[in-house]
């Protein structure tokens, strides 16, 4: 299985302080805005490419703080967990076919929020 992931960062502000981010793509931010999350602006912190093998797991680092973990449990179905300062701090199972994405995220300070969007691509 291959998959794209990018590391979100949900907030009010108009810009990132960080000039490096980018605001998401749009199809991404259609998604974001269909879920009941109260951020208005959301920014892509990383994007990386991975491939986890049949009974595999691989660990994905995303920031100095923030690393995906997927195993591959075969017939579409992957375990996710998003691990924050060295503590899982989401877990999900679930079928995801080719094209089908999922987000994860949680709370970061002065009411701001970090995702996961996990898009799987083969």
């Amino acid at each position: 299985m291959k998959f794209e992931v990018q590391l979100i960062w949900g907030t009010n502000d108009p810009q990132s302080p960080d000039p490096k981010h980018k605001p998401v793509e749009p199809a991404v931010k259609k998604k974001l805005d269909e879920l009941p999350l109260k951020w208005a602006n959301y920014f892509e912190v990383n994007r990386k490419v991975f491939e986890v093998p049949l009974n595999g797991t691989t660990k994905v680092p995303l920031s100095e703080k923030c690393a995906l973990e997927v195993k591959n449990l075969g017939h579409s179905m992957i375990e996710v967990s998003l691990v924050g300062k060295g503590k899982e701090v989401g877990k999900r199972t679930q079928k995801l076919p080719k094209g089908e994405s999922l987000f994860l995220g949680g709370n970061a300070p002065n009411a701001t929020a970090w995702l996961v969007f996990l898009k799987r691509i083969e």
